[in-house]
């Protein structure tokens, strides 16, 4: 039998969301880097399992391998060994094309540094998470745009909703970010220190929305290295030198 077709693999992805497998699954994942011809281990012999609705923390020092780790996850940087598995699907087997595509649909991603372009108001940076998953008709583009608007008015957006990102606060910023990630409805969403550049009130609206996001099947996994916030996750996973060290209830 022949390797299936892209509009299988993306077919079949969404047909497994409704089973009973782990949501995200790693299992002896390593990453290594070369730095002045040094290997440097980003991440060793990293295992572990996200169930459905569960809101977990990374929480290690910086340059632990946690960033590494979660793009790992992500689909976006392949491990030299391991198995990275959504929903019993092998992320790494698959094609660039057919992982972008599960990564468009299942996967959302805040990023430290938010990432918005530049010359795109809020509304249309929030509504770029939607490329990826090339709808084809009037209707679909129209729910989105309105999806969008939802979610800018949901985080408290609606009176800065034509501006571009250099008009916004880092907390706004923030906020267009979280919108963005889960404009397409991903079944986990993967944050980089979220809260890492925020006041105490932002920070609590960042962790109010992903409290709220890691419900019916959503799951949230977040790196950090502040403890005291990863300690508000349903699980804590320490990280150092790559290692997972433990995980506390």
């Amino acid at each position: 039998m022949g390797k299936p077709s892209f509009k299988d693999v993306f077919h079949n992805a969404r047909v497994t969301l409704l089973g009973n497998a782990m949501l995200l699954e790693l299992e002896n994942v390593n990453k290594t880097f070369s730095r002045s011809g040094h290997p440097i281990a980003a991440v060793q012999n990293f295992s572990y399992c996200i169930e459905p609705s569960q809101f977990v923390a990374v929480c290690g020092p910086s340059g632990c391998g946690k960033t590494t780790l979660l793009l790992i996850c992500g689909g976006l940087l392949r491990p030299e060994t391991g198995t990275v598995a959504l929903y019993g699907h092998d992320l790494y087997s698959l094609s660039p094309e057919e992982r972008a595509a599960i990564r468009s649909a299942h996967i959302g991603f805040v990023f430290q540094q938010f990432h918005l372009v530049p010359y795109l108001n809020v509304v249309d940076n929030v509504l770029a998470a939607s490329l990826g998953l090339r709808l084809e008709h009037a209707m679909e583009q129209k729910q989105m745009r309105q999806r969008a608007i939802e979610l800018v008015e949901r985080f408290g957006l609606s009176d800065r909703a034509e501006h571009l990102p250099t008009e916004l606060s880092t907390g706004q910023r923030q906020r267009v970010a979280l919108a963005r990630a889960m404009l397409n409805r991903p079944k986990i969403l993967l944050a980089d220190e979220p809260t890492g550049n925020l006041d105490a009130e932002n920070r609590d609206v960042v962790w109010e929305h992903l409290r709220k996001f890691a419900v019916d099947d959503r799951s949230v996994l977040l790196v950090t290295h502040d403890a005291a916030a990863a300690a508000r996750a349903d699980k804590v996973v320490h990280m150092e030198a790559g290692q997972r060290l433990n995980t506390i209830s």
